[in-house]
């Protein structure tokens, strides 16, 4: 059983903070999860561009409000406290968060923990993550 409270992983180097972002990362790949969670706070104001190209991710909106853009539709959905959307095509897509947006999300495969946004708003693959979704597609 793995039991960890948020204000302590808000003090250590599970605690990941990035340009427009802060993510406590609660589960990681090596709790051997098979994916990661994390509560992660968008700040008010940013344009946070992503495209995950190797990771699926699931966010639930806690607090806050603003919208997410689907770059590939162009559709705006708004976003606030009880809503969840799944990026489940690796979706580019731009979060505008209007308030401080609180959110739990999930992502699969798990990340390690360090990871930030490169250039193109994704976290990388590891080698292990490539290779295990290519035996089992």
């Amino acid at each position: 059983m793995i039991v960890r409270k948020l204000n302590d992983i808000r003090k250590s180097d599970r605690n990941v903070k990035s340009d427009g972002w802060e993510s406590a990362r609660l589960l990681l790949k090596d709790d051997a999860m098979g994916f990661s969670f994390h509560v992660t706070t968008m700040y008010a104001g940013e344009e946070l561009k992503m495209h995950y190209q190797n990771h699926l991710e699931a966010v639930f909106v806690l607090k806050g409000t603003g919208t997410i853009e689907d770059l590939g539709t162009g559709e705006i959905h708004r976003l606030g406290p009880g809503t969840m959307y799944a990026l489940n095509a690796n979706d580019r897509h731009i979060v505008r968060p209007e308030t401080d947006i609180l959110t739990a999300c999930a992502f699969n495969p798990p990340v390690t923990g360090r990871e930030v946004h490169d250039e193109n708003g994704a976290y990388p693959a590891e080698a292990d993550m490539v290779r295990t979704a290519a035996l089992t597609s």
